[in-house]
């Protein structure tokens, strides 16, 4: 089961993530290079380490890790995580790409987040 934290750190889910589960198809782990996420457990690691990711986070990395390899723009991913665009000068998604990327790396593991520089962020090994 999953639940968060009263700082919102993803834990485990509780009744409401067993009800997601259930209603919605069953999904595989999504993997990239040494990353994973478990959607049916609600977990995410680096190379075997856990990563301790706030909710917003999570469904973040859950959109790259399905989307591996194609270069993502602002309102693709403002409208799958948030469900609306904060608009041109907005640094929300910038402020939590960083998280991100800061929980990623902290192993000293090489970046998988990369900015296309006008386009958007891709999730791919090599820059």
């Amino acid at each position: 089961t999953t639940t968060w934290s009263s700082r919102s750190r993803w834990r485990s889910c509780g009744p409401g993530c067993a009800l997601l589960r259930r209603s919605a198809p069953a999904q595989g782990l999504l993997r990239h290079a040494d990353l994973e996420l478990d959607p049916a457990a609600c977990r995410a690691s680096r190379g075997g380490r856990p990563l301790d990711l706030t909710r917003t986070e999570y469904t973040l990395l859950k959109v790259f890790l399905r989307n591996p390899g194609r270069v993502l723009s602002r309102e693709v991913i403002f409208d799958s995580v948030w469900g609306y665009d904060f608009g041109p000068s907005s640094n929300a998604l910038w402020v939590y790409i960083s998280y991100l990327r800061a929980k990623l790396e902290a192993g000293g593991e090489p970046r998988l987040i990369q900015t296309v520089r006008g386009l958007g962020y891709v999730l791919r090994e090599e820059p």
